[in-house]
C-alpha cells in the first residue's frame, strides 16, 4: 500500500441540521480531491452539537478540546435547532473552541461569483471583500449578569473586554493581509458613541498602522461603514472589525454577494500552535432539513480554506475554481435561484475539479 507523503488528520464536527448533509458533501471533495493531489485525509467525526445536549446535558464530551487538539484542522458544519437556546449552542461549543485554540482571526471573504446575482444593480455589485474579525475577546465576553430575575426592576449587565494585545494581533493581520491584496484598510468604529472601547480601539490600530506605511487605513463609524457597504461595495477591500461589528458586517457582505449559503470562514490561530477550525456562516436551517435543497457550497469553499491552511494551496484553487465553474454553468440549489439538489452540485464540483486536473 502506497502512503501519502502528506498527511492531514481532520476533526468532523456536523452540528445540527443541514450540518451534517453539507459536511457529507464537504466530505466527498476532500475525499476526491486528496486522491488527485497525492495527500492522505483522516476524518475522525464527532457527534457534538445540540442533539448532544439534549441527550447528555452538553453541547460536547468533557474531554473534546483535548480530542480535537489531537487534530491538524476541525471542520465545523452549523450548529443550532430551536428547541436549544442560541447562548448555549455558542458558548458550549464554537466559543469553547475558538477560545481554546487561541483562533483569534476570524477570517471571512465574500466575492460575487460567476452566476450569481446580487440583490444590489449590476452597476454596483462588484464586491470582492475580506472581513477580518477580532474572534476571542470584544463584545463576547463573560463578565457581566443579571440580578433581581422576573421582577421589575430586574437588569442585565455585559461587560466588553478589549486588550491591547487582542486589537494589536488582529490589526496587524489585517494589515499584512491587505498587503498582498489591494493595500487597503477600513477599520470599523463607534467611538462617536461607545466612549471608552472603541477610541482605545481606535488607537491601537492607528499604531499598528503606522508600521505599514505602505497600506491605507480609513476609519469608518460602523453604521456609515455598513452603508457604503451597500451603496459602494467596489471601495473596500480589507475589512477590519471587532467581534460585534465583524460578524455582523461579515453577514451583510455575504448577502450582498448573492447568498449566505456560500460564504466561508477560517477561525485561525496564525501562530499554528493550536488546530484551526473552518465552516460556513449559514446556519442549521431546520425548515429545510432532509429535504436534499441545502446549499453545500459555503461547506466546500470552508474545506478549501481549510486545505490552503495546510498547505495544499494547489488543491485549494482547485476546488474554488470548481465551485466557480459550476455556478458558472447555471447548476445551483434553491437559495441561488435554481433547481438543483445538494448531492446535485456536489457532484458538479467534484466532476469540475476532476475535469480540470485531467486537463492539467
Amino acid at each position: 500500500m502506497i502512503v501519502a507523503a502528506r498527511h492531514h488528520v481532520i476533526g468532523a464536527i456536523p452540528g445540527d441540521g443541514i450540518g451534517r448533509e453539507t459536511v457529507a458533501a464537504a466530505r466527498r471533495v476532500l475525499d476526491v480531491v486528496a486522491e488527485g493531489a497525492g495527500f492522505g485525509l483522516e476524518l475522525r467525526e464527532f457527534p457534538w452539537g445540540c442533539d448532544h445536549y439534549l441527550a447528555t446535558g452538553a453541547m460536547m464530551d468533557e474531554e473534546g478540546i483535548a480530542l480535537l487538539s489531537e487534530c491538524d484542522a476541525i471542520l465545523l458544519g452549523a450548529v443550532g435547532r430551536p428547541d436549544v437556546a442560541d447562548h448555549i449552542s455558542l458558548w458550549g461549543l464554537l466559543i469553547p473552541i475558538r477560545r481554546n485554540f487561541d483562533q483569534y482571526v476570524s477570517l471571512r471573504p465574500a466575492r460575487l461569483l460567476p452566476g450569481v446575482e446580487s440583490p444590489l444593480s449590476p452597476a454596483k455589485a462588484g464586491i470582492d471583500v475580506v472581513i477580518v474579525r477580532e474572534n476571542t475577546e470584544g463584545e463576547y465576553s463573560e463578565i457581566g449578569g443579571r440580578m433581581f430575575r422576573g421582577q421589575p426592576g430586574e437588569l442585565a449587565v455585559q461587560e466588553a473586554v478589549f486588550t491591547r494585545v487582542g486589537i494589536e494581533r488582529i490589526a496587524r493581520y489585517a494589515f499584512e493581509l491587505a498587503r498582498g491584496r489591494s493595500g487597503r484598510v477600513a477599520s470599523a468604529t463607534k467611538s462617536n458613541g461607545i466612549v471608552h472601547t472603541m477610541p482605545f480601539w481606535d488607537e491601537v490600530v492607528a499604531e499598528v498602522g503606522s508600521e505599514y506605511p505602505d497600506v491605507e487605513l480609513t476609519r469608518y463609524h460602523v453604521d456609515a461603514l455598513a452603508a457604503l457597504l451597500v451603496l459602494d461595495p467596489a471601495r473596500f477591500d480589507v475589512v477590519l472589525g471587532s467581534n460585534l461589528f465583524g460578524d455582523i458586517l461579515s453577514d451583510l457582505t455575504a448577502a450582498l454577494a448573492g447568498s449566505i449559503g456560500i460564504a466561508p470562514c477560517g477561525n485561525l490561530d496564525p501562530s499554528r500552535r493550536h488546530p484551526s477550525m473552518f465552516e460556513p456562516i449559514h446556519g442549521s436551517a431546520p425548515d429545510i432539513v432532509g429535504r436534499g435543497i441545502a446549499n453545500p457550497l459555503g461547506q466546500i469553499w470552508s474545506a478549501a480554506m481549510m486545505l490552503e491552511h495546510l498547505g495544499e494551496v494547489h488543491a485549494a484553487a482547485g476546488i474554488e475554481r470548481a465551485i466557480e465553474a459550476v455556478l458558472a454553468a447555471g447548476i445551483r440549489t434553491p437559495d441561488l435561484g435554481g433547481g438543483h439538489g445538494t448531492d446535485e452540485v456536489t457532484d458538479a464540483v467534484i466532476e469540475s475539479f476532476i475535469s480540470a486536473e485531467t486537463r492539467e
